[in-house]
C-alpha cells in the first residue's frame, strides 16, 4: 500500500510539471500512461466499471470522473487530477487539483479550503474516534467558510480492491451509526467541494460530474493508514 500510493504521488508531481494554458488532457492521460509504464505499475480507472481512461480530468465545474479529452486548458482554469494504480495487487488512490496559470482569488480561495478540510479531516482518523469524525472534521470546515460539500460523491475504504467499505462521506448522514477507528485500516478520504451548491448533474457520457450551477469544484484525495501512533499519508512523496 505504501510504494502503490507513493507511486501515485511520483505520477501526479510528474503531471503537475505538465499543467499550462494550451494543454490538452488527453496529452495528460498519454503522459500517466507512459509513467504508469516507467513504474511498473497497472492504471487502477481503466477498464473499472467501463471508466474508459486512465485519469479523471474534471475542469472548473466539472467536478469528478472527468473525461480527458482535446479541450485545450485555459489560463485561470482548474484542474482536478484524480489517479489510481495498482501495484502488486494493491491500490493506489490520490487526487488533486491544480491551477491553470493565473486563477482568481474565488478559484484560489477554493482550492485552499478544500484541500485544507482534507487535512482537517486526515487528524481524526485515529484510534479511539469514530469514521464520522472524520466527516465531521470536513463538513465543519468547508461550511465555515461559505463553500458547499458536495454529498453525493465519498471517500471509501482501500486494500486490495479500489473501493471497500467503510465509505467515508464527507459530511455527517443523518442517523449515522457510529464505526470505532482501528489500527490497520486504509481509507482513501477525497473531500469535493463547490462554490455554489452541492448539488450535481452527470453528463450525457454517464461519468462526468458537474456542478449544477456551473460554479467551480475542486477535489483532494489522500489515501492514509491508521496505526498506533495516528494516521500516515500513505499518497506523498
Amino acid at each position: 500500500m505504501r510504494e502503490a500510493n507513493r507511486i501515485v504521488a511520483l505520477i501526479l508531481a510528474e503531471l503537475e510539471k505538465e499543467i499550462a494554458p494550451g494543454l490538452t488532457t488527453l496529452e495528460l492521460e498519454r503522459k500517466a500512461e507512459d509513467l504508469c509504464q516507467k513504474y511498473k505499475v497497472k492504471p487502477a480507472f481503466k477498464g473499472y466499471h467501463g471508466y474508459p481512461y486512465i485519469l479523471c480530468c474534471s475542469v472548473n465545474e466539472q467536478i469528478v470522473h472527468g473525461f480527458p479529452s482535446s479541450r485545450e486548458l485555459q489560463a485561470g482554469d482548474i484542474l482536478s487530477v484524480d489517479m489510481g494504480v495498482v501495484y502488486k495487487g494493491f491500490y493506489g488512490d490520490a487526487a488533486r487539483t491544480f491551477a491553470v496559470g493565473d486563477i482568481s482569488p474565488q478559484a484560489r480561495e477554493l482550492m485552499q479550503v478544500t484541500e485544507k478540510s482534507l487535512y482537517k479531516g486526515i487528524e481524526q482518523a485515529k484510534v479511539g474516534n469514530n469514521l464520522y469524525d472524520i466527516s465531521a472534521a470536513i463538513q465543519n470546515y468547508v461550511e465555515a467558510k461559505g463553500f458547499h460539500v458536495v454529498k453525493r460523491f465519498v471517500g471509501h475504504g482501500i486494500g486490495t480492491r479500489l473501493h471497500e467499505k467503510p465509505e467515508v462521506p464527507n459530511f455527517v448522514p443523518v442517523n449515522a451509526n457510529k464505526l470505532p477507528l482501528k489500527v490497520g485500516m486504509t481509507l482513501a478520504i477525497e473531500p469535493m467541494v463547490a462554490v455554489g451548491t452541492d448539488e450535481v448533474e452527470i453528463l450525457k457520457d454517464n461519468w462526468t460530474a458537474v456542478t449544477k450551477d456551473g460554479s467551480l469544484a475542486a477535489h483532494f484525495e489522500h489515501t492514509i493508514a491508521i496505526t498506533s501512533e495516528g494516521p500516515e499519508i500513505l499518497s506523498q512523496v
